[in-house]
């Protein structure tokens, strides 16, 4: 298939670009400078103004996974606006861009995050959970209402509840390493809280079947992106240390979470328990479910 994919050039984008070309599909990487590089496949997009359906003609599905960085910044007031702005009103001029087709794509899966149910403490929870009304609740349930024009266009449309997706080159994992090979990692706040997580080995995969029952209509609506076995924060650093052969026992304080993450800190401290209950139903066999397996197929 011709697929375009925004976002293509962070963690995720980046992954998920070379290893659907090793499946043989032909990716057109949708980015917002001025002189795309077309013979690298590049087009230009923007995610604001008026919507533009050129840059995804003759593309048979989308990925959209564009979006200011939840993780890039401290959460001031004004990152929390940019945070909100990029991917809701992102989202809706892609969907509207792609509802004015002559020949719509097949698939749209975009993206979105387990924030989505908000803190559930200890109790597990599924696509089939509410969301919350914290900050990232009403992020991610008006991001999901974004894509509305594509499927009232007839477009299926899957949402990615993505958890945190281990990677050494990035993300959550990569500012974590740091501290734990000094020896000086350890647990979140009191470390109880529930921490959902996917290997980037599995999450592609996983990315791969959601494109190709939502292309065919056998799965659509939200996904959740976690693996089968999420553990506490606590058991995920004691597992990390034990991978890296440090110790994991000094605690960060709630209190430095909110002077260098600001009102972030809330979400490093909540609990979520999210299981891939749509996954699991589709068959999808995981290769790395634990967190020692996925720490160590991260870091390889």
């Amino acid at each position: 298939m011709r697929i375009a994919i925004t976002g293509s050039t962070g963690l995720i984008g980046t992954a998920l670009t070379a290893s659907l070309r090793q499946d043989g599909h032909e990716i057109v990487r949708l980015v917002r400078h001025q002189e795309p590089d077309e013979a690298a496949g590049e087009r230009h997009w923007s995610p604001f103004g008026e919507p533009d359906p050129g840059p995804f003609e003759g593309c048979e599905a989308v990925i959209h996974l564009a979006g200011a960085g939840l993780g890039d910044k401290r959460w001031s007031a004004a990152y929390q606006r940019e945070i909100r702005e990029s991917r809701v009103h992102g989202t809706d001029t892609l969907a509207r861009s792609l509802a004015r087709l002559a020949e719509p794509p097949k698939a749209l899966l975009s993206a979105s995050a387990i924030g989505f149910y908000g803190d559930t403490g200890a109790a597990p929870v599924t696509e089939q959970s509410p969301g919350a009304d914290d900050f990232l609740g009403a992020l991610c349930r008006d991001w999901e209402a974004a894509t509305r024009p594509a499927q009232d266009a007839g477009i299926p449309v899957s949402h990615l509840r993505s958890g945190v997706v281990l990677d050494r080159s990035g993300g959550a994992l990569a500012r974590m390493l740091p501290f734990f090979r000094a020896g000086i990692g350890g647990p979140v706040g009191s470390g109880k809280q529930y921490f959902s997580f996917i290997a980037m080995a599995d999450y592609l995969a996983a990315v791969r079947l959601v494109l190709t029952r939502t292309a065919d209509g056998t799965l659509t609506g939200p996904v959740n992106l976690t693996g089968p076995l999420p553990v506490t924060n606590r058991a995920f650093s004691k597992a990390l240390g034990h991978v890296l052969h440090r110790p994991a026992v000094l605690p960060v304080p709630g209190l430095a979470l909110r002077v260098l993450f600001g009102a972030m800190a809330h979400e490093l401290t909540g609990s979520q328990r999210v299981l891939p209950a749509r996954l699991t139903d589709a068959g999808f066999a995981f290769t790395a479910a634990d967190p020692r397996a996925a720490l160590r197929s991260a870091l390889a």
